[in-house]
C-alpha cells in the first residue's frame, strides 16, 4: 500500500514514517516547503497526480490561541485545504483519512462526545477544523474524519516533552485539574490512520466519522504526575482551575471522546497513555 501524507514533520507523520514497514505501507511525504496547505489547490494537485492508494492528512494549523488572531489564514490550512485534498481523492476513489479534533464540541460536562453529537466549538481553531470536517465529508468519497485529543510524543511540541522540561527546572508546577480527556500518543494515530486506510480500499462503507483517544482519560494535572512519576522526577503538582491560568482561547473542560464506533468498524481499540509514555521515557534514558 503506497500512501500520500501531508504534514511531514508533524508528530503523527513522524511516527506514520516509523510505522510504515510494519504496515508493509510505502510513504509519499510532503512538509511545508513541498506542499503549501495555504494554496488548496497545489495540494488538490499532488493527490490528482499521486499514484498512492490512500492520502492521510495530517498537517494542520494547530496554534490553538494564534488562530483567535488569524482565523481567515487557519481556516485556509483547517478547512479549505482539507476540502482541496478530499474532493480530488474522491474523484480518484482513493481512501482519505483526515485528522480533525475534540475542539470541534463545546467540551461542556457530561458523557464522553460521541461522533454524532452536536458540534459547538469554543473559539477560532475549532471553527475552521469543523469547516474542514463538514467539506471532506461533502467531498463523499472513501474518507473517514479521525477526531483525536491531546496528542504526545516523545520529540514535538506537546504536554510530555514540556513537562519532562520544566521538570528540570522546577520543584512545584501549577497544572489545570478541570479540563479531562484522553492522552494520544502519535504512534497509536499513525497506527490507527494506516488500518484504517488498508480497510476502506477494501471496503468504503466504513467511511464516516470516529473518535480516537487514549485511556484511561485523566485531567492535565494527574497527567503531569504521571509523566514526572514514571520519568522519576521529583516535582509537585498543584492543581489549579482553569480560569487560575487564562489562555487568548478557551480550552474544553471535556475532550473525553467515547471511540466504541471506532473498535466497532475497525477493530481497534483505545491506546494505553500509560504504556506508550514508559516507551518513551525509556528511548530517552537510551
Amino acid at each position: 500500500m503506497k500512501v500520500l501524507v501531508f504534514g511531514k514533520t508533524g508528530q503523527v507523520a513522524r511516527a506514520l514514517a516509523k510505522d510504515a514497514g510494519r504496515h508493509n505501507a510505502v510513504l509519499e511525504m510532503y512538509d511545508r516547503e513541498s506542499a503549501d496547505l495555504a494554496s488548496p489547490d497545489a495540494c488538490a494537485a499532488l493527490v490528482a497526480d499521486t499514484p498512492a492508494d490512500a492520502v492521510i492528512n495530517a498537517a494542520a494549523w494547530t496554534a490553538v490561541d494564534d488562530a483567535e488572531t488569524n482565523e481567515a489564514a487557519a481556516y485556509v490550512i483547517n478547512a479549505d485545504a482539507p476540502d482541496a485534498m478530499a474532493r480530488a481523492a474522491a474523484a480518484r476513489d482513493i481512501p482519505f483519512i483526515h485528522i480533525s479534533t475534540d475542539y470541534v464540541f463545546s467540551g461542556d460536562p457530561g458523557q464522553p462526545w460521541k461522533p454524532n453529537d452536536t458540534t459547538a466549538p469554543l473559539g477560532a481553531y475549532g471553527r475552521t477544523k469543523l469547516a474542514g470536517e463538514r467539506a471532506v465529508a461533502a467531498a463523499g468519497g472513501r474518507s473517514v474524519i479521525l477526531r483525536t485529543a491531546w496528542v504526545f510524543d516523545g520529540e514535538g511540541k506537546n504536554f510530555v516533552t514540556t513537562m519532562l522540561r520544566v521538570g528540570k527546572e522546577r520543584d512545584t508546577l501549577r497544572i489545570v485539574a478541570d479540563q479531562v480527556g484522553g492522552p494520544t500518543p502519535a504512534s497509536a494515530i499513525a497506527d490507527a490512520c494506516l488500518a484504517i486506510a488498508r480497510a476502506l480500499i477494501d471496503d468504503p462503507v466504513k467511511a464516516g466519522t470516529y473518535h480516537f483517544s487514549g485511556a484511561p482519560d485523566v485531567s492535565w494535572a494527574d497527567f503531569a504526575r504521571a509523566i514526572f512519576d514514571r520519568s522519576g522526577a521529583s516535582v509537585a503538582v498543584e492543581d489549579i482551575t482553569s480560569a487560575e491560568y487564562p489562555t487568548p482561547a478557551k480550552r474544553p473542560a471535556n475532550s473525553r471522546l467515547d471511540c466504541s464506533s471506532l473498535k466497532s468498524a475497525f477493530g481497534i481499540d483505545r491506546p494505553d497513555w500509560g504504556a506508550a509514555l514508559d516507551t518513551i521515557l525509556k528511548e530517552k534514558r537510551g
